[in-house]
């Protein structure tokens, strides 16, 4: 019941801040819109700790912004690389292992890979991320697992 009502919450806040109109008549248009929406989700039983996993909440204050921070310095590499006359790519396939215990994690790590400019999650097969980087050094930083051991924590199971 908490996490259809946070669901609920969720759904009504973003369909304020994207409608952008705050009449009595729309306000309460959306706010029943919201309400049976998060019924319907939890109908099906969609609002377990994977579908809608607001447990993360708490510590996604200090993930997105770690995550922001590591994408503005992966993009400022992969521009110096790219403008650089002689072009000193050097792609590289790898697979690093994830060392999330949940779907979610592996899930936020895959996606975190992904979202860094000059890496891309190609497969996931299990805890394995087939992993391709621009460059050697892009990989050789996920090899190292810095970002999987932030994942984990992210995640709660460390």
């Amino acid at each position: 019941m908490v996490r259809t009502l946070s669901l609920s919450a969720f759904l009504f806040a973003f369909w304020l801040a994207l409608s952008g109109h705050y009449t009595v008549k729309l306000v309460t248009v959306g706010a029943v819109c919201s309400l049976l929406c998060a019924w319907a989700v939890s109908h099906v039983r969609a609002t377990d700790r994977e579908g809608h996993p607001v447990h993360l909440l708490g510590r996604a204050v200090t993930y997105f912004p770690w995550l922001a921070w590591e994408v503005a310095k992966a993009a400022w590499a992969v521009s110096k690389v790219v403008l650089h006359p002689s072009l000193p790519i050097s792609p590289t396939m790898t697979v690093v292992r994830a060392g999330q215990r949940s779907s979610v994690g592996i899930a936020t790590y895959a996606n975190s890979i992904t979202l860094t400019p000059g890496t891309i999650s190609v497969a996931v097969r299990g805890h394995d991320i087939t992993v391709h980087a621009l460059v050697r050094d892009g990989a050789d930083d996920l090899e190292g697992g810095r970002m999987d051991r932030r994942v984990t924590r992210f995640e709660g199971a460390s």
